[in-house]
C-alpha cells in the first residue's frame, strides 16, 4: 500500500514537472514570436514575370506568355510603389530578356525580400485551351499526377547551361532536393499558403475570376527563394476569352490591382 501511495505521488510530482516545463517552453516560444513580430520589417517585394528572351513560355492566338508576364509586373511594380513607398519592389526582369530560374531566386535571396510573386500564364493541353481562369501555384509536397504545372514551368532550366549541376541533377526523387523541400515546408509554407488563399478571395470575390484554387506544386523557382513566395498564372492563354482578357489593359490592371490588394492584407499581419 505504501509503495502505491509513494508511485503515484511520484508520478504525479513528474506530471507537475513536465507540465511546468511545457508551459514554460509555450511561454518562452510566444515570446519569441511576438519579439521577432515586432522586430520584423516588411521592406522588400521581389516580382519575377515568367520567361522571356529565347524562352517565350505558352502561346496563345495571337500573344505570348513572356509578354504578358512583362506587361502584368510593370504594372504591379507601378500599383505597388504607390499603394506601398515605403516597400522596395524589385523585378527579376524589366525587358525581355532570358534569366535563369536560379538568377531569379538569387536576385530575392540576395536582396532578403519578404516575398517572392511569380507572374506567368497557364495553358491547356487542347490547341484551343477550354480551361480558363486562374491557379494559384506554392511550393510543396505533390502527387505525380498533379506535376504537369510544375513541369510545364520547370522545363525553363532546359535552356540553361549545366542545368544538372544547377539543380542538383533536377529529380523528384533526388535527396538533397527532399532536404530543401522539407526545410521549405516548415519555415515557408505557412505564409505561402495565406497570401494565396487571400490572393484567391481578391480574384474571386473582388475581381469575379474564375479560380482553381490555390495548389501545391514541385516549382523550381520558389523551391530555391528563401522566402514566402507564390507563382501566379494569370490565365489560360490559350483559351480565347482568357487571352483577350490577359492582353487588355483593363485586364492587366485589373490583376495587379488584386495582387496589390492581397499584398497589402498579407503585410497587415505582421504590423
Amino acid at each position: 500500500m505504501l509503495n502505491r501511495h509513494l508511485t503515484t505521488t511520484i508520478t504525479f510530482i513528474a506530471f507537475l514537472i513536465i507540465n511546468n516545463q511545457v508551459v514554460s517552453a509555450q511561454t518562452k516560444s510566444k515570446k519569441a514570436a511576438e519579439e521577432l513580430k515586432a522586430g520584423f520589417k516588411f521592406k522588400t517585394i521581389v516580382i519575377d514575370p515568367g520567361h522571356g528572351g529565347k524562352d517565350p513560355g505558352s502561346h496563345g492566338t495571337y500573344s505570348k506568355e513572356k509578354t504578358v508576364a512583362l506587361e502584368i509586373g510593370k504594372k504591379l511594380k507601378a500599383m505597388l510603389n504607390e499603394a506601398m513607398p515605403s516597400v522596395d519592389v524589385i523585378m527579376t526582369r524589366s525587358t525581355d530578356k532570358f534569366v535563369e530560374l536560379h538568377k531569379r531566386a538569387d536576385i530575392a535571396n540576395d536582396n532578403k525580400a519578404n516575398l517572392f510573386i511569380s507572374i506567368h500564364c497557364n495553358s491547356s493541353p487542347q490547341k484551343v485551351g477550354t480551361h480558363r481562369g486562374v491557379l494559384l501555384l506554392v511550393y510543396g509536397f505533390h502527387r505525380k499526377q498533379e506535376q504537369m504545372e510544375a513541369m510545364r514551368e520547370n522545363a525553363s532550366i532546359f535552356i540553361e547551361k549545366d542545368y544538372k549541376k544547377k539543380y542538383n541533377g533536377y529529380s523528384e526523387d533526388a535527396a538533397v532536393n527532399a532536404i530543401i523541400m522539407s526545410a521549405y515546408q516548415q519555415r515557408f509554407r505557412k505564409q505561402s499558403v495565406h497570401f494565396g488563399s487571400l490572393l484567391n478571395t481578391e480574384f474571386k470575390e473582388n475581381n469575379g475570376r474564375r479560380s482553381l484554387g490555390v495548389k501545391e506544386q514541385g516549382v523550381l523557382v520558389l523551391q530555391q527563394s528563401g522566402m514566402p513566395g507564390l507563382l501566379i498564372e494569370t490565365g489560360f492563354i490559350n483559351n480565347p476569352s482568357d487571352e483577350k482578357y490577359l492582353n487588355s489593359n483593363e485586364g492587366q490592371n485589373a490583376i495587379a490591382r488584386s495582387i496589390v490588394n492581397a499584398v497589402r492584407k498579407y503585410r497587415e499581419g505582421f504590423d
